[in-house]
């Protein structure tokens, strides 16, 4: 093509042939489109060139306000700026001049990169060394611009106008200069630190303190969900949290520990809605970049939950935690794994204990629970769960204050959480049951050994659950409740025996006296497992305290070498030490017991106890050797005394049995034998039977009548203890007792035929109205019957210390008869009755005779009591020694 083949000159014959050349070129078309398209592309180029200035401008805005924020970012003017793409046209060093804009001066310290931008900065010389002026510049461009317009005007010819255009844009984007330098930064500075640190450790540990969900997506049809959350690593689930039920804003509050090998590999977490019978929903996922925690300092994440399978965009919450790695040597990682190694093949081969401790929980009782039902009440149960362990309460129909009186054992391990979870629900026959509250609690702030009573609040007021909780079975030497850990002291023991002493009697009159115990082993138990041997453990109670020993496995002759403490609030309370076998299923087998009046105690006796049956009536397999100390105040106790029993809660309820009807009627007839034989003896009196022994009743009766006051009738009673306390002298024997054993040894036997045959009967239901009826009257009987021998025990001073108190009371009431009339002690004794609601309006009606009879024990619980002399199998520690 030629080269501007538009343009030529014309002349007009009538005019002069010199014109100038602005008249002496004629415009084409092809001429004209020129034009028209520099106009535009020079417009084009003003406009990127303003744009450019607009937001470089914005950019320095930004830039300082980064900078004032951030101390790492910092506005440098003379910044090294990134080499530009160049564009094929620009490359041949076209400038456009534009009158409308002032010359750029030179900088004084240009770049190697500045020559690239002649094309869209006219105004900076092309190179740092080029000194000519603008006017040489333009001549020189002049001289050239055949050349540019050959191939200008061939792109145009083409209609290629786009990749110039294109080109521009491209230049400008990548032109576009931030104005900022990014100095060392501090954070980057730290994170190649925490770099290092996790390439040179080979083993962390990852504490998570998984908090609570925010925002959470809707995934049931009642528009909440049932979420829990899942923690996983190179595949593999670490950790599974609870389930909270219908909540969108869930609170977890859980702490748990992942081993990580490599800090590099992300943890994996993701939310799923619980369904029943279903597969669970997902809820949203994330990943927890480990490299961006501090090594050894606790750190809160929030983490946004989205939906990686990219169904959905949408807004799904996120979830809130607090983690902490921290740092392990080679030796305690290959310790780590030796440990997690030993505790699997213990959990296999169950040799050793795997659980650090138990919880032992009695569920007592609810009050003002929510009423979930139409009449206005509920069915409520409560479930427990700790870890992976969970347990459920049987439902109480139709109340808002129900009593469940149950047990329940869980386990505690090193590496689990510690939060209890308490949760209360509403049975429902037809359809699922209904969420009426929960409670945490936080076992990690709880006493070891020391029984807890606690009231749990449920959330949003959904009522009160009472429970008592235990943290017991600790194993290892490492623990405070091990003899190897514990060394006596006799100054530890004074301060005791001082704080019990008769100068402190007014002060914690709830705090009566101190029990320690020491469990040193058990020889010859019963084998329960298939293999010949058992895994004993053993369990002490004192009322409602209940405190656990480790459980040594495979061996029939087990030491468990605890001591522990009770808090005594009755000195007549039983101590009772049950031996049972641990099995895989939870339920523990009984091996034997034995029941200590804690009054009968020798402190400082290292002594051996034969363990008898559940019912404490025959001997069982086995002994168990124990050690007690027993300090108490005497006059907190006898205040005790005359004040209701404290409830055991965990007693086996009673059934209707026709042996022990029997039993029973017969323990009444006795007492009622007693009545009429003294009815008889009266009679014979009054019809001179016989004379000399009439003459002499009728001689004391008249004596008595004419000679007797009212302070000589608690002269009479105590003429009748010292009566029985010679008799208890000479007789030490009660054979009474052994024929009561022998005749409970033939109803046992009965007992077990006859349940066989009630098993068999398909009436029983119909026959449950009538069996409730006969309970009572044989509860009856029984409290009547042990009323009697509770009296005559009192007489014949079977329990020492209470016949010496009945006689201490007996006196002071000699005194008081003796010298304050009559009048004013009924007036004294009517107002204590009717003001003491008044004064304390929580007191429990009471009676003090029936709460002193309460406390001596009846004919059947004297054989309970009962020690056995051991087996002669049984290595004493005489025999040890010899």
């Amino acid at each position: 093509m030629e080269q501007f083949k538009g343009l030529r000159r014309q002349s007009d014959g009538g005019t002069n042939s010199s014109t100038g050349p602005d008249d002496s070129i004629i415009a084409t078309p092809q001429l004209s489109r020129r034009k028209r398209f520099w106009n535009s592309f020079k417009k084009s180029t003003q406009k990127l060139r303003r744009s450019k200035s607009r937001e470089k401008l914005k950019k320095d805005k930004e830039n300082g306000r980064l900078a004032r924020s951030s101390p790492n970012i910092a506005i440098v003017d003379s910044s090294p700026r990134q080499p530009r793409p160049k564009f094929p046209h620009a490359q041949r060093n076209i400038d456009f001049e534009d009158e409308g804009v002032p010359e750029t001066p030179k900088r004084e310290n240009n770049d190697a990169g500045y020559h690239d931008r002649c094309f869209s900065d006219p105004g900076m010389p092309p190179s740092k060394d080029s000194s000519s002026s603008p006017r040489s510049s333009r001549t020189r461009q002049l001289t050239r611009m055949a050349s540019q317009e050959q191939s200008l005007g061939s792109s145009f010819d083409s209609g290629d106008a786009s990749h110039v255009t294109t080109e521009l844009t491209n230049g400008r984007e990548s032109e576009v200069d931030s104005g900022i330098t990014v100095v060392e930064s501090t954070e980057a500075t730290a994170l190649r630190q925490r770099q290092n640190i996790f390439r040179q450790h080979p083993f962390f540990q990852l504490e998570i303190n998984l908090k609570e969900g925010r925002d959470l997506v809707i995934r049931d049809s009642c528009g909440t969900s049932d979420p829990y959350v899942k923690f996983k690593m190179n595949g593999k689930q670490c950790y599974k949290s609870r389930i909270v039920y219908k909540n969108l804003n869930p609170k977890w509050d859980e702490k748990f520990t992942i081993p990580v090998e490599d800090a590099f590999t992300p943890v994996q977490v993701k939310v799923y809605d619980y369904d029943r019978g279903m597969t669970d929903d997902a809820m949203g996922s994330a990943e927890m970049d480990l490299t961006q925690l501090e090594p050894g300092v606790s750190s809160e994440m929030k983490l946004l939950l989205s939906d990686k399978s990219g169904k959905t965009s949408e807004y799904m919450g996120y979830l809130l935690l607090e983690c902490t790695i921290k740092p392990k040597s080679q030796d305690e990682k290959e310790q780590y794994f030796k440990k997690s190694m030993r505790l699997s093949d213990q959990a296999k081969k169950m040799k050793q204990q795997i659980w650090s401790s138990v919880v032992t929980i009695v569920l007592v009782e609810g009050r003002n629970l929510l009423p979930m039902d139409d009449n206005g009440l509920s069915d409520p149960y409560i479930k427990f769960r700790l870890g992976n362990e969970k347990y459920k309460s049987k439902f109480k129909t139709k109340t808002l204050t129900p009593r469940w009186l149950e047990q329940f054992d869980l386990h505690m391990f090193d590496d689990q959480t510690s939060m209890l979870e308490v949760s209360c629900w509403d049975h429902d026959v037809a359809g699922k049951d209904d969420f009426m509250g929960r409670a945490i609690v936080d076992l990690s702030s709880l006493d070891r050994e020391v029984t807890h009573t606690l009231d749990t609040v449920l959330e949003d007021g959904a009522g009160i659950v009472k429970i008592l909780l235990t943290i017991s079975g600790t194993a290892g030497g490492e623990t405070i409740s091990d003899l190897v850990n514990y060394k006596p002291n006799p100054r530890e023991r004074e301060e005791v025996v001082c704080k019990y002493g008769l100068l402190k009697s007014f002060k914690g009159l709830k705090d009566i006296g101190y029990l320690q115990v020491k469990v040193f082993q058990a020889q010859n138990l019963l084998a329960a497992d298939l293999g010949g041997k058992s895994d004993p453990f053993c369990v002490l109670e004192l009322v409602n305290s209940r405190l656990q020993t480790q459980t040594e496995y495979k061996t029939l002759n087990p030491e468990w070498g605890k001591v522990f403490t009770f808090n005594v609030k009755d000195i007549h309370s039983v101590l009772e030490v049950t031996v049972y076998d641990e099995d895989r299923d939870k339920k523990a087998e009984f091996l034997g017991k034995v029941a200590i009046p804690i009054l009968r105690v020798k402190n400082g006796e290292k002594k051996w106890y034969t363990l008898k049956d559940k019912k404490l009536m025959t001997r069982a397999k086995g002994a168990i050797q124990l050690q007690l100390d027993f300090i108490y105040n005497h006059v907190k106790a006898a205040v005790r005394t005359v004040n209701p029993r404290e409830e055991k809660y965990m007693q086996p309820e009673p059934k209707f049995k026709i042996s022990i009807m029997k039993r029973n009627i017969d323990r009444v007839s006795k007492i009622v034998e007693a009545g009429v034989e003294s009815g008889k003896f009266l009679g014979s009196c009054f019809s001179w039977e016989s004379k000399p022994r009439s003459a002499t009743a009728f001689a004391v009766f008249l004596v008595i009548c004419l000679t007797v006051e009212l302070y000589m009738i608690p002269i009479v009673l105590l003429i009748l203890f010292t009566k029985g306390y010679i008799v208890t002298c000479i007789k030490q024997d009660t054979p009474q007792y052994k024929e009561y054993y022998d005749e409970e040894l033939d109803e046992e036997d009965e007992e077990k035929d006859n349940k066989k045959k009630e098993e068999k009967k398909s009436f029983k239901e119909k026959l449950q109205a009538v069996q409730d009826v006969c309970l009572q009257v044989q509860e009856h009987m029984d409290m009547i019957a042990s009323m009697g021998e509770r009296v005559k025990n009192t007489f014949n001073w079977t329990v020492p210390w209470l016949s010496t108190l009945a006689v201490i009371a007996l006196g002071v009431g000699v005194i008081i008869l003796y010298y304050i009339p009559l009048r004013y002690l009924i007036m004294a004794w009517g107002i204590n009755k009717f003001t003491k609601k008044l004064r304390a309006p929580n007191a429990i009606p009471n009676n003090e005779l029936v709460d002193f009879l309460s406390r001596v024990p009846s004919d059947k619980e004297l054989i309970m009591f009962r020690e056995l002399r051991p087996d002669s199998t049984i290595v004493t520690g005489k025999k040890k020694r010899q």
